[in-house]
């Protein structure tokens, strides 16, 4: 019976029902995709390319195990590539089932032909067989000045066999011999413009001739493969190595995807559930709004001995028979818009496109899940109030609007306040940097819930603060407005929840990026004196450049610069982030002229060989000192043992550590510097030194000069791709909740067609009326965009005391206008059409209705 009363309630109340089927569709459709996200990031499947060939592929171990406390610790991912020593081919070849084994060497390096530099990935001959590559004109590589093009890159540069090309790499250029050019095998596609060296010139090249990128094995035609790669890793055993087969073998041609699919593992994870949040907001309060808009038919079913249960089935079944519809609808649009935003994220640059987006069956299950909590939870919420009337009160109820939160409420609503609170002080008195980023999320959600639970009290003492000034600019349909908003706080407070949640979430979150870009490019600019800066075209600098810079004239230093991450090991506990500590590698000639470190200890000139300078706070949470000794995790997985030779002023929150250039730079992917910087002399510009340094640069192909200005806008230029895709995680959060806006404000205005009749019964026109629906929905607006600014500012103040040690946040003004300003169109938009199609029908009609 009460299954049969919701199914009928659907056909007569569509206004409401429809407003919920979308929250629950679109948050469901949200949710499905972070799911897909999710499952590309844990399945980090990405099929091979040119290592097609190949059965199974050997790559050094770029997990670390970092430790979060006496029993605990959490896997992150070394920040560059682990070579492997090359006697390992050896070992590998002999385990049966295996045909070949082949050390694989890559590394980046750049033709010189034309007008341009084209980058390439630069390999020795024998790994063309792992594709394989076949010759479609003239031979393979045999001496040093010998090389083989891909044909696609053959093509593009302009040469052919016989011709003679430059090449860029490993921090130099030589001219070298196109002997043939080659083309995958039918069937095998490799976007990846490759070139060929000789085997010997590749080991040369590589800067380690002992060691290897990877080992790619071929197996015997019928071997298994469960048992090579058994044999392979038994053979290895002991030996720091990743054995990859199927889809995870491209992970040894792209590198980079581990970092990156684990971030988008964090990223889907955090998305998911703050569409969750919102969506049980969304849900609960078009729920409530639309049982409001029935009180007279609930009030009448408890009046008549209608149960408590029986009337929470009711409401709870209309909720779940929407909710099916809208999961049912959901199905095929969630992985559309999985793949949609995985083509968002490989176009910034946030995930390699070698990534195979991948969307089952299996994120529907918590995408369905959270369906399944959003609805019963918001049904729950939203109609606590109409099923707990008790039935001599209900029809007084539906007639009088009860203004007082409940006790539970008013409880939660000051517990989620005092948590925002909690959160502002960790914020603003031990956070430092960045990192003070990771609490204002849940600050602006926490502040944004408690002052939802409390809405009716703060709406009403913010409309008693715009009383005055709107009675006085808007006249009689001004003063009518407010008189509503003060009568009817709750309703009030429902409608101006969802424009407060939007608010806090664009505002806060929106400059939140731009307080932390801004911040981050302030410390690069600040750090960074050098007037130019050299770097490659194949990616590395040869650090012997370094002196023949710095004998020219108008020089006063020059200095290679290479950044990697390292990870502090016991006892001395760094507590950096899971990403590690950021390392700049420098020489010691000149440090302190292209750098700005300010030193207290010690003295930069002995940061040479196995050396490191620290900032003052690190250390002294370390307890080291100039002269004490400090173990390190490189980037490659190295372990170090480096002698702290000075201490300087940092930042707290943008901690990086000083070591020599020459120990930092073999252990990174490149082995080279990437930049040369260089300070001019006294008396020379900075124009000038630009342009002797590009006359130097023309005497060594494949060098880049940028003077300090350009470097420091391509850095912000970085900071802000990388942003885009918070902003479009962001802005997809806004635009769900700019329609719940619309929902709650149209179910809202849908249920007063009886109060606009009588109105326009005792006299008020259309217009009357139309104006003081519009002063209302601006009251409204003003409310919401009132307590939502108050949510933000909860994470913003003290984000940017933490960031920048100033109270206001760094952005432009259009951030807060373009949102007050949709905020506003919105509530005016989703107040004004449902206004006017209600004064469509007679006022006598309408009262009857």
């Amino acid at each position: 019976m009460i299954g049969k009363l919701a199914a009928r309630s659907l056909r007569y109340r569509t206004g409401g029902f429809v407003a919920t089927f979308l929250a629950l569709f679109i948050g469901a459709v949200l949710v499905m995709a972070c799911g897909g996200l999710m499952e590309t990031g844990i399945r980090g499947e990405v099929p091979p390319q040119r290592l097609a060939g190949a059965g199974l592929v050997v790559t050094g171990d770029r997990t670390h195990q970092l430790s979060t406390g006496k029993k605990h610790k959490k896997t992150t991912v070394l920040a560059e590539r682990v070579e492997l020593p090359e006697e390992l081919t050896r070992r590998v070849r002999a385990v049966p089932g295996v045909r070949a084994a082949v050390g694989e060497r890559a590394f980046d390096a750049a033709v010189l032909a034309g007008e341009g530099a084209r980058p390439v990935q630069a390999h020795g001959w024998e790994s063309a067989r792992l594709t394989p590559y076949q010759l479609a004109d003239g031979r393979a590589p045999s001496a040093a000045g010998d090389i083989v093009l891909d044909a696609g890159l053959a093509r593009r540069a302009g040469v052919r066999t016989g011709d003679s090309v430059r090449v860029a790499a490993h921090g130099g250029s030589a001219a070298y011999r196109v002997t043939g050019v080659a083309a995958p095998a039918a069937g095998r596609q490799v976007p990846q413009p490759v070139l060929f060296f000789s085997d010997a010139e590749a080991a040369r090249l590589s800067g380690r001739p002992g060691s290897v990128a990877g080992i790619a094995v071929i197996t015997e035609p019928g071997a298994d493969p469960a048992a090579v790669r058994a044999g392979v890793a038994h053979a290895l055993e002991g030996q720091p190595v990743t054995v990859l087969t199927g889809d995870g073998r491209g992970a040894a041609e792209h590198p980079e995807v581990l970092q990156g699919t684990q971030d988008l593992i964090a990223l889907s994870g955090a998305v998911g559930g703050l569409v969750v949040c919102v969506a049980v907001f969304a849900v609960a309060g078009t729920v409530g709004l639309a049982a409001r808009q029935r009180a007279r038919e609930l009030a009448l079913l408890r009046a008549i001995g209608t149960g408590t249960g029986q009337l929470r089935r009711m409401l709870l079944g209309e909720t779940l028979l929407v909710m099916l519809l809208a999961g049912a609808a959901a199905w095929p649009v969630g992985p559309l818009a999985g793949r949609w935003l995985y083509d968002v994220l490989v176009d910034s640059g946030m995930l390699a496109q070698a990534v195979r987006f991948r969307q089952g069956w299996i994120p529907a299950l918590p995408a369905y899940g959270a369906l399944l909590l959003t609805a019963v939870g918001g049904s729950l919420i939203g109609t606590r109030r109409a099923v707990r009337a008790r039935p001599v009160e209900a029809l007084g109820e539906a007639a009088v609007e009860r203004r007082e939160p409940t006790p539970p409420r008013i409880v939660l609503g000051l517990l989620f306040l005092a948590g925002a609170t909690a959160l502002c002080l960790v914020t603003a008195l031990v956070l430092r940097g960045p990192v003070a980023a990771s609490t204002a999320g849940p600050t602006v959600m926490c502040a944004a819930v408690g002052l939802a639970l409390l809405g009716p009290w703060f709406t009403r003492a913010v409309t008693a603060l715009l009383h005055w000034p709107v009675r006085l600019l808007t006249g009689p349909a001004g003063r009518l407005a407010v008189l509503n908003c003060r009568a009817r706080t709750a309703r009030t407070a429902a409608v101006a929840t969802p424009v407060m949640l939007a608010t806090a979430i664009a505002v806060g979150n929106l400059y939140l990026q731009s307080t932390i870009a801004a911040a981050g490019e302030r410390v690069f600019a600040e750090d960074l004196r050098a007037d130019a800066v050299i770097t490659s075209a194949s990616g590395g600098v040869d650090p012997a450049l370094a002196d023949r810079l710095r004998a020219l004239p108008g020089v006063a230093a020059a200095s290679p610069y290479v950044t990697s991450r390292a990870f502090t090991v016991r006892p001395h506990d760094g507590g950096e982030s899971k990403k590690g500590l950021p390392l700049q590698g420098i020489g010691a000639d000149g440090a302190d002229r292209v750098l700005a470190p300010y030193v207290t200890a010690g003295s930069l000139d002995a940061l040479r060989g196995s050396a490191v300078a620290l900032p003052e706070h690190l250390a002294r949470r370390m307890g080291l000192g100039p002269g004490d000794t400090l173990g390190l995790r490189l980037g490659d997985g190295t372990a170090a043992r480096l002698r702290v030779v000075a201490l300087f002023r940092g930042r707290e929150g943008y901690e990086t550590a000083l070591t020599s250039a020459e120990l930092l730079a073999p252990h990174t992917t490149a082995g080279l510097p990437g930049r040369i910087l260089v300070r001019a002399a006294d008396g020379t510009p900075a124009d000038g030194l630009v342009r002797q340094l590009a006359e130097f640069a023309r005497q060594h192909p494949g060098l880049r000069v940028e003077g300090r200005d350009a470097v420091t806008a391509e850095h912000a230029r970085t900071s802000r791709t990388q942003a885009s895709v918070n902003y479009l995680v962001i802005g997809m959060l806004v635009a769900y909740t700019a329609l719940t806006v619309v929902n709650s404000t149209v179910v809202a205005v849908g249920n007063r067609r009886r109060e606009f009749a009588v109105q326009r019964l005792t006299g008020s026109t259309k217009g009357q009326v139309l104006r003081m629906m519009a002063v209302e929905g601006t009251l409204v607006a003003a409310v919401g965009l009132l307590l939502g600014t108050l949510a933000a500012a909860c994470a913003l103040v003290p984000l940017s005391l933490a960031a920048t040690g100033r109270p206001l946040p760094s952005g432009p003004p259009v951030i807060g206008l373009t949102a007050a300003g949709a905020a506003l169109a919105l509530t005016l938009a989703a107040t004004l059409v449902p206004t006017w199609r209600a004064l469509r029908a007679r006022p006598v009609v309408a009262a009857r209705a």
